[in-house]
């Protein structure tokens, strides 16, 4: 979480045209008035409040800067400065007392502008104090959402090696990533809490190895998983900026907790470098391999339909994706908000600190979204992975593989697979010419009418290959360039033609649209719905309701 929420600290400071650093001062002082406007109710009676800053080092208890009660009741203080831009909290006079965040945790540095200090009073609402926190509050909604994330990341560490039967090599890489984002979840809701961080600020840090360790372990976990890419002496390459961010984050390990603290709350040039590089590389890594994620996905998609007619069901795998894109876009805009604080005065602490709590409560979705996946979709998690071949072998496992349903009494006869097919008489050529693309699509399109074998739901382009006597390569040609489809739509076809002569049929009246299309070869009914509104621009619903009204 600090290296996003003070890398912003030190990116406005080196940002061209950024305002002055509050070392330097400008030519006439300005009168900073600040208002206590809202104090917590346990505030004691008799409380000193001071203001703390980077206009006096950080010193809490600082008498030149105590609050006054003024006759309306309200604690006010004005501050003559040189200064154009002030970072401060309020404190009861030491570091233990100093103010909390809404949920009673550390809060970000407030931040006033000489401008908004010559527009008017600056009204300070202190929301909780940090040694006066309540046991209960520490547990907000906020934070049961992450613990419960944690929780449900623990539960899928031992549900996933309990049903996964083969694949276990993939899912090894997906245990370590749920390990992974769990810790990482829990050392952000505990380091946040006013007491760790007061004992241990640098593990405050921790979480932020995350950046580096996600996206090699999600891109590992999708090679494996659809290619069986096996392991290479190479993926050690992978760790390597996780390994430099622990080399520069080491030198803040070992230094002593306050002073560590006092760096950090003073915005060390040193430190803030330090964090601001390592968050905009890990920005930049983390969107680069979920590119590589995505194109790994995508040439998948054309591998399995060019030589499969069944569908593989790999939406969880982009609805992880869309999660992990909006916590990206979300960390972008994080630095979009720095670069707009050039021209345009808001306490952007406090903003970017909102700005990391919406991304870690995104990204504690994926756990919740993996659980459900697994209690419903298991068979994903069983998957026998593609070979790393130019096409999918005839044996590859489908992702869903639905029972067969009893079938119809006018297609039952027709339903055995390619290989007790007989096969189409092989044409007539020199050994090692390409068949003439005309013939071929009629030996094709024949075969297809009279034997039907796209009623298998398994059926490859391996196995109709051998059908029509033809090498899949070849056929994969005539299927491209003469009926110019790939073999996933091109079965597809077929079936959806089919499906429409069932259901002209009168016993057709006595099935569902389900169990049809399981009938015709579907593998399930997502597959059947996209098949059929690619082919015919409607549902199935809709396309029948049609017909009927005509």
């Amino acid at each position: 979480m600090l290296l996003l929420l003070w890398g912003v600290g030190v990116a406005e400071a080196a940002l061209p045209g950024a305002p002055a650093s509050p070392a330097e001062p400008t030519t006439r002082p300005v009168a900073y008035h600040f208002v206590l406007t809202s104090l917590p109710a346990n505030t004691p009676a008799d409380a000193a409040l001071y203001l703390v800053g980077s206009f006096n080092n950080w010193q809490p208890a600082d008498a030149r800067y105590r609050f006054r009660r003024q006759a309306n009741g309200l604690f006010a203080l004005t501050l003559q400065t040189h200064l154009p831009r002030l970072e401060y909290k309020v404190s009861r006079g030491s570091w233990a007392s100093i103010e909390g965040s809404g949920r009673g945790q550390v809060r970000a540095n407030r931040v006033v502008t000489r401008q908004q200090a010559q527009a008017g009073d600056v009204e300070v609402r202190v929301q909780s104090w940090e040694d006066l926190t309540a046991t209960f509050q520490f547990y907000s909604l906020y934070d049961l959402l992450l613990l419960f994330s944690c929780f449900q990341g623990g539960l899928l560490l031992v549900a996933i090696p309990s049903i996964q039967q083969a694949n276990r090599a993939a899912n090894r890489w997906l245990l370590w990533l749920l390990g992974l984002s769990a810790g990482a979840t829990l050392l952000t809701v505990v380091s946040s809490d006013r007491a760790v961080a007061n004992a241990y600020p640098q593990l405050t840090l921790v979480p932020d190895f995350i950046w580096f360790l996600y996206g090699p372990l999600f891109y590992c976990y999708i090679r494996r998983l659809l290619f069986n890419e096996a392991q290479s002496r190479r993926k050690w390459l992978y760790f390597v900026p996780s390994a430099l961010q622990l080399l520069g984050y080491l030198p803040y390990f070992l230094l002593d907790s306050y002073e560590f603290q006092l760096r950090l709350v003073s915005h060390e040039p040193m430190l803030r470098g330090v964090l601001l590089l390592t968050g905009v590389a890990a920005l930049l890594t983390s969107g680069a391999y979920w590119l590589a994620c995505r194109r790994t996905i995508q040439a998948y998609t054309r591998q399995y339909e060019a030589s499969v007619s069944y569908a593989q069901n790999l939406r969880y795998l982009s609805t992880v994706l869309g999660i992990q894109a909006v916590c990206l876009v979300l960390w972008a805009f994080l630095f979009g908000v720095v670069l707009a604080s050039r021209w345009v005065a808001f306490d952007v602490y406090s903003l970017a600190a909102r700005n990391l709590d919406l991304i870690w409560l995104v990204f504690s979705t994926l756990p919740y979204f993996l659980g459900y996946v697994v209690l419903h979709q298991p068979q994903i998690f069983r998957l026998v992975p593609a070979p790393a071949a130019p096409e999918l072998e005839a044996e590859a496992a489908s992702i869903l593989s639905p029972p067969t349903p009893a079938p119809l009494p006018e297609v039952a006869a027709a339903k055995v697979p390619v290989a007790d097919l007989p096969a189409a008489p092989r044409p007539a050529r020199p050994p090692g010419a390409m068949p003439d693309l005309a013939a071929a699509q009629a030996a094709v399109t024949s075969y297809m009418r009279q034997h039907k074998p796209y009623l298998n739901p398994s059926l490859t382009i391996h196995e109709l290959a051998g059908g029509v006597q033809l090498p899949p390569h070849v056929l994969s040609k005539v299927i491209n360039e003469g009926f110019g489809q790939n073999f996933f739509d091109f079965v597809n076809a077929y079936r959806v033609e089919e499906f429409k002569q069932l259901m002209a049929t009168p016993r057709a009246q006595q099935y569902t649209l389900l169990a049809l299309a399981l009938e015709v070869g579907f593998n399930s009914k997502s597959a059947f719905n996209r098949a059929f509104k690619k082919q015919t621009d409607q549902t199935p619903r809709e396309y029948f309701s049609g017909i009927r009204e005509e």
